[in-house]
């Protein structure tokens, strides 16, 4: 790719966004915007008004890089180390799963729910498998007087986690280094509500994952087992160990298993409710369920 020395932003743009587009990533010119705004640290409003600037000579060596980077698959939000969730940004590694849009319709039901139960109160929510913290961080600003806990196995990703919480929220959430629902039930605490978003892939769909997700994100937080359930078994296998069960819980699901969850919810005969939340495409992303 030729981008030595672009006589302009905007040709930088143009060369950048056709080679990727050639290299065939999808969405080039939103990946190439992106880019952009990250290496010159200007927001988009900025970056539109300089098209006919000059490229900084200083830049392009990083610029040529990131392309670079890009065109071999790597997601944009690891090479510039930062996602949008729900309003916020939060730095993101390879030890973490990229935060998604549809996991905002989780966060929105689990607030709601919880407001409804208990108004002006301090429950206690449990995010298990919290990665880059995004939830539990979405929960503990949407409802300040919650008293929020997340867990993780992976210790690079409590760190990237515990870092996203400081930037946010300060020190209000208490990030636990252990699987699954283990540090919880070592303490014997009382969950009121808890919500996860556990690895759900089935094994045959591993090796035909999108080049982004299957190369670059973590497999541990991607890979559910043989049918992609073994955690949600897990995770309702655990919560008979916990001093009682929660009031809520949240899961979300891979594409073509809302049903199955819940009924797996059902099959245990405590929960009074459940809840198929479904994004805008109609497919099924979460199961909430909750006791009367």
């Amino acid at each position: 790719m030729n981008i030595d020395r672009p006589s302009s932003i905007r040709e930088a743009y143009m060369r950048a966004s056709s080679f990727l587009k050639e290299q065939g990533v999808s969405e080039a010119a939103a990946c190439t915007e992106l880019l952009l705004q990250h290496v010159l640290g200007w927001d988009r409003t900025k970056l539109l008004l300089s098209w006919p600037e000059s490229f900084p000579v200083e830049r392009l060596a990083e610029w040529r890089e990131m392309i670079t980077r890009k065109a071999a698959g790597e997601p944009v939000q690891y090479i510039i180390g930062e996602q949008d969730f729900y309003g916020l940004s939060y730095a993101v590694t390879p030890a973490v799963l990229i935060p998604r849009p549809e996991t905002e319709l989780l966060v929105e039901a689990i607030v709601r729910l919880g407001s409804l139960r208990w108004p002006g109160q301090s429950p206690l929510v449990a995010d298990i498998g919290t990665g880059s913290g995004a939830i539990a961080i979405t929960i503990a600003v949407q409802c300040p007087q919650w008293r929020v806990w997340a867990t993780d196995l992976s210790q690079a990703a409590l760190e990237v986690a515990i870092k996203n919480g400081r930037r946010h929220v300060g020190e209000r959430i208490e990030f636990l280094s252990g699987d699954l629902l283990a540090p919880i039930v070592e303490r014997q605490a009382e969950v009121d509500i808890l919500v996860s978003n556990p690895p759900y892939i089935p094994s045959a769909d591993m090796p035909r994952l999108q080049k982004e997700v299957g190369q670059y994100e973590p497999h541990t937080a991607l890979h559910g087992g043989e049918d992609g359930m073994n955690y949600y078994r897990r995770l309702l296998s655990e919560m008979d160990q916990l001093p009682s069960r929660p009031a809520i819980a949240g899961f979300e699901v891979g594409q073509g298993q809302a049903e199955a969850v819940e009924e797996m919810l059902k099959r245990q005969g405590k929960w009074a409710y459940t809840e198929i939340i479904y994004d805008l495409a109609g497919i099924g992303r979460h199961v909430l369920a909750w006791r009367s």
